[in-house]
């Protein structure tokens, strides 16, 4: 199965499967000319190569992890070299610019695979991809459940399949299975996937984790029946894939007729208990079949042997048919047992509470596990449409030499991202999606610009976290995006940003078809309808405040400014009292006014995000947040579909005659937000039946109160409820904890981290070199700053070690936290 290029290498490797996990200590990095990097090159033997120019920088974040690649890789006969191109050099892997920044990998002087260094984003990664390559023909990557049938049936009675999933390559998981493939695959077949819809037709349980299946396929002999499967249950990493696969070389079941206190399998040395099945000679037909049973349910967990009673010196108590030894040296349990279930139930508890022992001795500050899965999502739709070919040649992909130029040159959209980070990668799908939308429609240039190859450039754009949008127009400052980081909302931002805001009107015609929609026909779609201010030519202080709170709205609403000398005109159509805003309503037809005497630009910003909010809204998850910042009890209806229309009349009525005005009153279908289900479980212990209607005092006290189920929801019996809640006649249904609703991790502010290593440098100039500035800056300044930054940040990442388990965990920015609740 191994090709014999690679048996002979393995001789003496193995080893390397008990003490790989450790964290290697790498030796240094070799460095050296093309010359004499291909005059090392020896005939089959492996060599990684990393090709870039003398004089460049390189990306130290890269060469550090490259550096710790070099001795696990040296574990497997694989020697690795920086190469160093001088501008002469006219090689094929040295003479153009966009065959530098790889590494390539050879075997001897053949070339077997270029790997762009985005893909090895850590030691982990290299060593999974370099093994993954030079095992390419021996481990076979499968994409559809026939193609696992046609590998099963061809194995049958031959050979042994180990079977593994994994979310994507590159990562720890898949570095383990090659490490146990490097070790292991002349014995077994090593079969590879990435599809989660394999893994789903199979019948695996909890898809979004990592899995290994051993397909017992040698000991099948009739073509038609299935080989059994053993899933591995632990996590995949090489001390644990090794330990399985032991357990699965180790015969299913042994008959012993000696003292099981005495008694020593591979098991208890791989730390696993063992399990005794008793049984005499008058039923042991009947108690191997058990134990057979037994033995199938607990492979891979726990050893099984059948203990023979009756030739037996030691004396074992009379009803006891099972016996349990957890290890050596510790005396063994004896059980009456008398169903295979209890049996398995009996090892796997102990196994579990053993399991929970040794971790909280072995680390008691390890952090909760939830919070490494709290990115799996992201990280799982990035890996679920790797395949999809985006069309990156819509957008301009910006390096040092070039932003300054492209984003002067014209009004831009700019996305600064980490190639290697699922948020970033996901979103910059989003980006694309949003360039094709906009491929015919005369709009901003859309750029990007990879922070993890040009660290420079984000950090004096002041991107201290990522993915971050800009939009940079001639003359002004750059603003930045601060919505979802999706294409709707991305879209809205940028075409919305086509207008200025406020945008000045100069005419009571102009002014009227603004209001009616004939003047941005095409933003409507974008906007739920455009703001108009109304002010006298004196009105100075009141048109600066509006204008500033135009501003502030870019990319969310229209405004626009009227202070002709006629304004009284449309203030007299409107009846509305100078300074006055007219905010038109698509949907009904209505212009509604508002005064804005004595309003400043904040409480500008508040009304108009406050007048378009619904009266009686359906909750989601993207609203939530506008709605919370209210700062009032939510009254909401849980219904498990379309609200009942008189309900709705109900409630609406309530909210018409001002009995509502204290609470936020709105409702959430659980068929399009299945959280809610979640929500209610946690105010009750069961799903209590629907429609419910509670209140839920989020910001004083945490109550929840909730409507009796026996009353039916109408203005008399719900306006009576409301008036006992407010006399504390109602008694709260549960309290929900006191506890400050954020993300689990803050996001790494890597800006804070470089100022703090730069006031340690008394040469450095204060915090305001730091600020957000314009783009027109002198090419002998960038010079200036270009070696210092990057220095700086080098450091910094060096100390952040940009370890892949905190990859995933990045929380996103405080501004959209919000989201997350």
């Amino acid at each position: 199965m191994m090709s014999s290029s690679f048996s002979a290498c393995r001789v003496g490797f193995s080893f390397v499967m008990m003490n790989i996990f450790y964290k290697s200590v790498g030796d240094s990095l070799p460095e050296l000319s093309p010359q004499k990097y291909f005059n090392t090159l020896q005939p089959g033997k492996a060599s990684l190569a990393y090709f870039c120019q003398a004089n460049s920088p390189s990306p130290s974040i890269f060469l550090e992890e490259l550096n710790e690649a070099v001795k696990p890789l040296q574990n497997y006969g694989i020697s690795v070299a920086k190469v160093n191109c001088v501008k002469e050099e006219t090689s094929r892997y040295c003479g153009k610019e966009k065959d530098l920044m790889k590494a390539y990998l050879f075997r001897g002087n053949v070339l077997l695979r270029e790997f762009p260094t985005d893909t090895l984003f850590d030691v982990n990664a290299i060593v999974a991809h370099v093994l993954f390559a030079l095992l390419f023909n021996e481990v076979k990557y499968i994409t559809t459940l026939e193609d696992l049938q046609n590998m099963e049936n061809a194995l049958k009675g031959k050979a042994d399949i180990a079977f593994s999933y994994v979310r994507a390559v590159g990562t720890p998981e898949h570095r383990a299975v090659m490490e146990a493939a490097f070790v292991y695959g002349t014995t077994y077949q090593f079969v590879l996937t990435t599809e989660i819809a394999l893994l789903e037709s199979i019948g695996a349980k909890d898809i979004e984790y990592a899995h290994l299946y051993f397909f017992h396929c040698k000991v099948v002999l009739d073509l038609t029946q299935l080989c059994r499967r053993t899933l591995m249950e632990q996590p995949l990493t090489t001390l644990n894939i090794h330990q399985f696969i032991k357990t699965m070389e180790a015969p299913l079941l042994t008959e012993v007729a000696e003292d099981p206190q005495q008694v020593s399998t591979v098991h208890l040395q791989l730390g696993l208990p063992l399990v005794f099945i008793v049984s005499q000679q008058a039923t042991y037909e009947a108690d191997r079949r058990t134990a057979e049973w037994v033995a199938w349910r607990l492979l891979g967990k726990a050893g099984v042997l059948l203990l023979m009673r009756d030739s037996l010196a030691v004396d074992i108590p009379q009803h006891t048919n099972v016996i349990f030894k957890r290890e050596e040296r510790v005396p063994v349990e004896f059980l009456v047992l008398h169903d295979i279930d209890l049996i398995v139930s009996h090892v796997e508890n102990n196994m579990h509470i053993e399991e929970i022992q040794e971790g909280e001795d072995e680390d008691h500050d390890m952090e909760d596990p939830d919070i490494d899965i709290q990115d799996d999502e992201v990280a799982e739709t990035v890996h679920r449409d790797r395949k999809r070919q985006l069309p990156l040649e819509l957008t301009v992909e910006l390096t040092e030499e070039t932003f300054n130029a492209t984003v002067m040159a014209s009004d831009s959209i700019v996305l600064f991202y980490a190639g290697w980070q699922a948020v970033s990668m996901a979103f910059l799908q989003s980006y694309i999606d949003v360039a094709i939308k906009l491929k015919d429609t005369p709009t901003m240039l859309l750029t990007r610009v990879n922070c993890a190859d040009w660290s420079g450039v984000c950090t004096k754009h002041n991107v201290t976290e990522f993915p971050v949008v800009k939009m940079y127009k001639e003359g002004g400052n750059p603003v930045s995006y601060a919505g979802m980081l999706g294409t709707e909302d991305l879209l809205k931002f940028i075409q919305l940003n086509r207008i200025s805001c406020p945008v000045n009107i100069t005419s009571v015609q102009e002014a009227e078809e603004y209001l009616s929609g004939e003047l941005y026909q095409d933003l409507l779609s974008y906007s739920r309808g455009p703001v108009l201010g109304l002010f006298s030519p004196t009105m100075t202080t009141a048109k600066e405040d509006f204008t500033e709170a135009g501003n502030y709205l870019r990319g969310c609403v229209i405004t626009g400014i009227y202070s002709e000398e006629d304004v009284l005109i449309l203030s007299n159509k409107y009846a509305a009292t100078l300074p006055a805003l007219l905010l038109a309503r698509h949907k009904g037809g209505k212009i509604e006014s508002i005064p804005l005497a004595n309003t400043h630009a904040e409480d500008i910003v508040q009304i108009i995000k406050n007048a378009f909010l619904e009266t009686f809204p359906e909750i989601t998850v993207e609203n939530l947040p506008t709605y919370l910042r209210l700062q009032k009890p939510l009254l909401i209806l849980f219904s498990d579909g379309s609200i009942i229309p008189q309900y709705k009349k109900a409630i609406l009525t309530l909210v018409k005659e001002k009995h509502l005005d204290s609470l936020t009153p709105c409702w959430l279908n659980l068929k399009n937000t299945p959280v809610g289900r979640g929500i209610l479980q946690a105010y009750f212990d069961t799903l209590p039946p629907l429609p419910l209607l509670v209140v839920v005092n989020l910001h004083s006290g945490g109550q929840v109160f909730a409507f009796p189920s026996d009353q039916a929801i109408s203005e008399q019996n719900l306006l009576l409820w409301l008036k006992k809640l407010e006399a504390g006649l109602e008694s709260h249904i549960t309290i929900l904890p006191a506890q400050e609703w954020k993300p689990p991790l803050p996001a790494y502010d890597f800006l804070s981290m470089m100022e703090a290593a730069a006031s340690r440098h008394s040469a450095r100039k204060g915090p305001e070199y730091m600020k957000e500035t314009g783009v027109q800056e002198s090419d002998e300044e960038q010079h200036e700053d270009k070696s210092a930054i990057r220095k700086e940040l080098t450091e910094t990442l060096r100390i952040k070690h940009w370890n892949r388990s905190n990859w995933f965990k990045e929380a996103e920015k405080s501004s959209r936290h919000d989201k997350e609740l």
